[in-house]
């Protein structure tokens, strides 16, 4: 295939017959760097009973879909997945294929680089083409933006969060061409997914909130912590949180915000007791307005906000929530007051 007929990739996912956000988010944007180049945006989906959810792949931008509708698909098998996309790979000539940064993805994108003998860029926060048409994979580095490129190898792969491009605008009237796909034949499999558990996020989804508020070290120990907690309630607001407070286990790796967590785009962010470090920090960039507290006026995070609190976040919290609460009862409303 000559070079400048290689297509854009995307390899997409399903849960319970539902394309994934992200998905379309990447579709989107993968169809103006398909643009850019002239080539085809092709798109992989594996499943079963999934032909009603395609159009929405066209609609976000997909030229031709690779389509898996088998009960092998079912449910993400690695070895039965990876077998079928590599082949497809290997027959089609991608020149960048991006996947999403799901559970699915973070397996799966490491696995297709190996066996393709390309490189891999993770947790991208975004993707745009040099002057001569390479991928730039620009991902949070020492304190900023680094920028990654595969100048030797195809396919480009990176991954992708939730909530770095935005869901494109649909249109229902795109058609394309569907290309069926076969499950690998013979293939002993080692790891069988028998079944796959929804757990439902507890209070407001970080993706999709207006308000969040998110802690950081500065919490100081769980009593700390479930104050913020009680804040981001008393706010109807979601949780969000950096590292440090998942790996002190006051909360869930689900309520992480940054480079290795989601990417969140809400009307206000609460930074609480956190230092604006650049890997949660990447993770709030599309916030409209960012307020920090903390208690050390110099901290790196009054620098990368709009408004800034200098004081004990464990003094500031309990406070902010009492006068809410007196909010609230003077004018007779039971919920947020912002």
């Amino acid at each position: 295939m000559n070079k400048n007929d290689q297509p854009v990739w995307v390899i997409t996912e399903q849960l319970s017959d539902e394309i994934g956000v992200v998905c379309l988010e990447i579709t989107g944007h993968a169809r103006k760097l398909a643009d850019e180049l002239g080539v085809e945006l092709q798109v992989v989906i594996l499943g079963h009973g999934i032909q009603d959810q395609v159009w929405k792949l066209f609609a976000a931008g997909a030229d031709l879909i690779h389509l898996g509708d088998a009960p092998e698909y079912e449910r993400y098998q690695p070895e039965i997945f990876i077998k079928s996309i590599v082949a497809l790979a290997e027959n089609h000539q991608p020149q960048i294929v991006l996947i999403g940064s799901t559970f699915m993805g973070r397996e799966l994108a490491p696995l297709i680089a190996a066996k393709l003998q390309t490189g891999l860029s993770a947790h991208c926060v975004d993707l745009v083409l040099d002057e001569n048409g390479v991928l730039q994979q620009n991902i949070p580095a020492y304190g900023g933006i680094m920028s990654i490129i595969c100048p030797h190898t195809r396919p480009q792969i990176a991954t992708v969060a939730r909530g770095v491009f935005p869901i494109p605008a649909m249109d229902d009237q795109r058609k394309g061409k569907i290309l069926p796909v076969e499950p690998p034949k013979d293939l002993q499999i080692r790891v069988r997914t028998l079944d796959i558990i929804h757990t439902k996020p507890n209070g407001v989804p970080l993706e999709s909130a207006n308000v969040v508020v998110a802690g950081g070290a500065g919490a100081g120990s769980l009593t700390g912590w479930q104050e913020i907690e009680a804040l981001a309630e008393e706010l109807n607001a979601a949780l969000g949180s950096t590292r440090p407070a998942v790996d002190e286990g006051w909360t869930e790796l689900e309520t992480m915000i940054g480079q290795s967590g989601k990417m969140v785009k809400p009307e206000l962010y609460l930074g609480i007791g956190l230092s604006g470090e650049q890997q949660h920090m990447v993770g709030i960039s599309g916030a409209k307005i960012m307020i920090a507290v903390n208690n050390d006026p110099k901290s790196p995070v009054f620098k990368q906000v709009d408004y800034g609190v200098v004081e004990d976040c464990r003094v500031f919290v309990p406070a902010l929530i009492k006068k809410l609460r007196e909010l609230k009862q003077k004018s007779g409303r039971t919920k947020d007051v912002i």
